[in-house]
C-alpha cells in the first residue's frame, strides 16, 4: 500500500508539473507580447519626449534662424549651379580666408584670391550640377559652421572637348553674420 502511495504521489507530482508547465508556456507569448508592446510604447514615448524636430530631408534642427541659414546656403548653390559667380562673390565676406587645412601657406585662400579663381571657373567651367545634403549647424563664438555632403558634376574643357567630372565630398562651409545678413568667411 505504502508503494501504491508513493507512486500516486509521483504520478500527481509529474501531472502538477505538466500543468504548471503548460500553464507558464500557454502564458510566456502573452508575456512576450506585452513585454515588447511595453517597451515598443516607451521608446516611442521617449522618441518623441527626447527628441529635437529636424529640418525635413536634413540632420539640422528645425528652428527659426537654422531655417534662414540653409536659405542662404542654398542661395549659395543655385548661384554655383547657374555658374552665377558675381552672386557668389556677393555672399562672401571681404574677411574670407581658407588654410586648405594646410599648415603651409602656399594654397592659402583670401578673398582676393578667391575673386580670381571664381573668374577662371567661369571660363573654364561649361555647366554645373551642384547637390547639398545638410548634415548639421553647430555655433562656434561669432560662428556658424554648417556641415554639408556635396555632390557636384562639373562639365569642363578638355583636349578631347567637354566632359563631366564628379566630385562628392563632405564639406563644412565657416559663415557669420555682417551687416544684417549671411556671409561666407571660409569653406568654398
Amino acid at each position: 500500500m505504502r508503494e501504491e502511495v508513493n507512486s500516486s504521489r509521483v504520478y500527481q507530482r509529474r501531472f502538477a508539473n505538466r500543468v504548471v508547465e503548460r500553464s507558464v508556456t500557454a502564458a510566456e507569448p502573452w508575456s512576450n507580447a506585452s513585454l515588447l508592446l511595453s517597451l515598443g510604447a516607451a521608446l516611442l514615448l521617449c522618441l518623441l519626449g527626447c527628441s529635437t524636430h529636424l529640418i525635413p530631408n536634413t540632420y539640422v534642427e528645425d528652428t527659426e534662424e537654422n531655417r534662414e541659414i540653409l536659405a542662404f546656403v542654398d542661395s549659395y548653390r543655385r548661384a554655383v549651379e547657374s555658374r552665377n559667380m558675381g552672386a557668389v562673390l556677393a555672399m562672401v565676406s571681404k574677411n574670407y580666408f581658407d588654410d586648405m587645412g594646410t599648415p603651409v601657406g602656399d594654397d592659402d585662400i583670401d578673398y582676393e584670391t578667391l575673386r580670381k579663381g571664381l573668374e577662371r571657373l567661369t571660363r573654364e567651367v561649361l555647366a554645373t550640377r551642384y547637390q547639398i545634403s545638410y548634415r548639421g549647424i553647430d555655433y562656434v563664438d561669432n560662428r556658424i559652421l554648417v556641415d554639408i555632403l556635396y555632390t557636384g558634376w562639373f562639365q569642363v574643357q578638355t583636349d578631347e572637348g567637354p566632359q563631366w567630372r564628379r566630385r562628392l565630398q563632405s564639406h563644412r562651409l565657416v559663415l557669420a553674420r555682417e551687416q544684417n545678413s549671411y556671409r561666407i568667411l571660409s569653406g568654398i
